[in-house]
């Protein structure tokens, strides 16, 4: 199954493109735990949400802490649900990877992308997963932009544009600033 493609991009400074974002919505700024909350009251299936809901919380827990376990265990969780163990699940996910690079370029993600697009792409794939939604390999493409994210932070910090890292970075700077006040 390939990759959907509107066939309009947006190029990032450092180069990197991906498909537009403009009306798709922002899930990197949904209430993520209210949102799993909902879900899992959903009562078709208690178990299957009530998952879904801890996949929730640990991408919420992660963009309010900045803690990367917390995009380790959502992803631990998804394939526990999706029933793939950890090395079909890689499997399958390169898949992604090689639709990608035919898509765009290869490695293009590695140039950086703002890792909020991250959040925002996989969470919009996690529901769309979730709604059994079949235009597209959601499943794979939840976990890429995890596995994305997670190699962004790594590799590249200064694209690391979400909540926590924004509250560091003023904190730093009136540390900063303070310093220098007392010091000169």
């Amino acid at each position: 199954m390939e990759i959907l493609d509107s066939g309009e991009r947006r190029e990032f400074e450092t180069g990197a493109v991906r498909d537009i974002a403009e009306g798709k919505g922002r899930c990197d700024l949904l209430p993520l735990a209210e949102i799993g909350e909902y879900i899992s009251s959903l009562d078709d299936d208690c178990i299957l949400y009530g998952a879904y809901n801890k996949i929730f919380d640990q991408i919420d827990w992660f963009i309010r802490t900045g803690y990367t376990v917390h995009v380790t265990n959502a992803i631990t969780l998804f394939c526990e649900v999706r029933g793939w163990e950890p090395i079909t699940a890689i499997l399958e996910v390169s898949k992604h990877y090689e639709e990608g690079a035919k898509k765009y370029e290869e490695r293009n993600w590695e140039k950086g992308i703002p890792a909020h697009c991250y959040v925002d792409s996989g969470v919009r794939h996690l529901l769309k997963y979730i709604g059994k939604w079949d235009d597209e390999p959601h499943d794979r493409a939840f976990l890429w932009n995890m596995f994305c994210l997670l190699w962004t932070l790594k590799n590249k910090p200064e694209l690391n544009d979400l909540p926590y890292a924004k509250a560091e970075a003023e904190a730093n700077a009136a540390e900063e600033k303070e310093w220098n006040k007392d010091c000169c």
